[in-house]
Formats: structure tokens, sequence, C-alpha cells
């Protein structure tokens, strides 16, 4: 009886007395389902993703080229995508500022992001804003 007490505790479960016998009960076998585990849905950018698109817009913004796209891609949640500026810059408030269009993608899941940067006094491209883009 000794050896059976002794298996049930390196197995991961708990053993009684029923009667005259030595029963082992796992952990698992009392499963219910009456605790939901939480669930992620929303698949959207993260704080480190959108870390990641601020930076290369800001580097695009920065080189100045006509027509260029940024890449960027996060390896600790996956997600990658691109920034491109739109339009030409202009003025608001003082400083020369510009829109840009990023992409999103993880997994299955592509959205869009719009946001507006402004040249900074040390040359670099500041971003002001970076929101979900709304189609006009």
């Amino acid at each position: 009886m000794a050896g059976a007490l002794t298996l049930a505790g390196y197995s991961g479960g708990c053993s009684y007395r029923m009667g005259g016998a030595v029963t082992t009960a796992s952990l698992d076998d009392d499963v219910t389902g009456s605790i939901i585990p939480v669930v992620k849905t929303d698949d959207g950018p993260s704080d480190s993703d959108l870390a990641f698109t601020r930076n290369a817009a800001s580097d695009v913004l920065t080189r100045g080229d006509r027509n260029a796209s940024q890449p960027w891609e996060n390896p600790q949640t996956g997600a990658r995508g691109s920034v491109t500026p739109l339009a030409t810059a202009y003025a608001s408030e003082g400083q020369m500022c510009r829109d840009f269009l990023a992409s999103f993608v993880k997994g299955e899941t592509e959205s869009w992001m719009e946001g507006e940067a402004c040249k900074a006094s040390h040359g670099r491209w500041e971003i002001r804003s970076l929101r979900p883009w709304r189609r006009s």
C-alpha cells in the first residue's frame, strides 16, 4: 500500500482511502467548466507595435524620399506593416507637418492607421497622432 501512495504522489494527483483500497484522483478529473478562460479577442496593435510604427514613420519622413514607404516588424508580437507618407508637407501651428498611412498585419488581421507628424527643432519628425483609419 505504501507503494501506491508513493505512485500517487509522483503522478500529480492526490490519494484517499476508500474502503480498503487506495484510489488516486487527478486534479484534472474535477474540471466542471464553471470557470471560463479569458480569451483576448482584440487583435489590434499593441503598445510595442505602435512604437515600431511611430519609429518607421519618423524614419521615412526624415529621409524625405518621394513616394517612399518604410516597412516595420515587431518580432515580439509577429505584427508587421509599412508606413507611407501622404501628399505634401503643410504648415500647422508654426511647424512643418505631414500626414501618413500605416498598415498593420498580424496573422489573418489587416488594418490601417492614419497619422500626423510634425518636424521638430532637431530635424526629426515627431508623431503627433496615430489612430485607426476612417475612410471618407
